[in-house]
């Protein structure tokens, strides 16, 4: 991942066929029905850029759009179909919220089973209010909760998704990076794997997005690109450090207040440590929304989830010398083993490129 921006950076967490996704009536009522309401606003892009009322600034944004999509389909190998060729526009600011939880004690974490896409460490909800019961109620049980508004939406290939409205703030290097992403749910997604198809996309994403802008000869943009990239990864690690850590306090066999006290001072250590990167960068760091709030442990197994295994996705692309057709095979061919054979191989920091053919 590479945008700065945490309503961005949860575009990862919304690969989900909602509409099969039910745990109780009332979550698949209102699952189906955001999801049929989002359908129904989709119009063709062509249409939207060809009429003469789309406002300039919209009408930019779907052309870049438009060039984006084809060349993840063209360049990049991923599928060819509908999807990312309609435009929705869903009257405000975040399609779905997402919430992850943790118990109080522990860094991974809770998940949700559901019909096709397996289990998955989030809950989505198309209302605000409903997501924000929801977690109300988790917090109330004890657990670590956190609530992120998603500006992008997918539906693994179910449905041919429209790109949103939600999404036309951003400039086209963010346009192509959830383009690029989704569609790579689209070409494989292991159900109940979020870390092996999250890695998998997020390594498709950032060598997509380097492709692209090394195709436009925009050199000067794939240097601050890349230096944002550094900059999320920095931030990544501190959090990650910081799970390590608390990982062991956990395991600790310790009384709970004195977990709690650690768990404090770690979380405290953390923000400072983020202030001082902070300060170094300009006073502007990913993740900031998070570091304004307080962060727990829900926060740490959302990083966990996303970024363990993409070192791993990286070897493996740099293995076969960046041809992504033998890249995208040799992902189905890990997609066959068990979780424990993949984690060994793509999600330990001295796994080596091992042949599974």
């Amino acid at each position: 991942m590479n945008i700065s921006s945490i309503g961005t950076w949860f575009r990862a967490a919304v690969a989900v066929a909602l509409i099969a996704a039910c745990s109780g009536c009332c979550y698949l009522l209102q699952s189906a029905q955001g999801q049929l309401n989002l359908m129904s606003k989709r119009e063709p892009i062509g249409r939207v850029i060809g009429d003469a009322s789309t406002p300039m600034a919209l009408r930019t944004r779907l052309e870049a759009v438009a060039a984006i999509r084809d060349f993840a389909s063209r360049d990049l190998k991923l599928p060819d179909n509908g999807s990312y060729r309609s435009y929705a526009d869903v009257g405000r600011r975040y399609v779905v919220w997402n919430v992850v939880a943790a118990a109080e004690f522990s860094a991974d974490p809770k998940q949700w089973c559901y019909p096709i896409v397996g289990c998955v460490a989030y809950r989505g909800y198309f209302v605000e209010s409903r997501a924000r019961r929801f977690a109300a109620g988790l917090h109330g049980d004890g657990l670590d909760i956190t609530v992120g508004g998603v500006a992008a939406y997918s539906t693994l290939g179910h449905f041919n998704d429209p790109v949103l409205n939600t999404m036309m703030g951003w400039d086209d290097v963010e346009l192509a990076s959830i383009i690029f992403h989704e569609l790579t749910h689209q070409l494989l997604y292991v159900p109940g794997d979020s870390a092996f198809n999250e890695a998998l996309a997020t390594t498709v994403e950032e060598e997509g997005v380097r492709r692209w802008l090394n195709a436009q000869g925009r050199g000067a943009d794939l240097a601050a690109h890349l230096l944002q990239e550094q900059h999320y990864e920095m931030v990544v690690d501190l959090l990650n450090a910081t799970r390590t850590e608390l990982r062991a306090v956990y395991a600790s066999g310790l009384a709970p207040e004195i977990m709690r006290q650690r768990k404090r001072a770690a979380f405290a250590a953390l923000h400072a440590s983020f202030a001082l990167l902070k300060a170094q960068w300009g006073g502007h760091a990913p993740f900031e929304s998070w570091f304004a709030e307080d962060l727990n442990n829900a926060h740490l197994a959302s990083v966990a989830t996303y970024f363990a295994c993409v070192p791993g996705f990286e070897r493996e692309l740099k293995a076969v010398g960046g041809d992504l057709t033998a890249f995208y095979s040799r992902a189905r061919e890990l997609a066959k083993l068990d979780r424990l054979q993949r984690d060994a191989l793509l999600c330990t920091p001295r796994a080596q490129y091992t042949s599974v053919s």
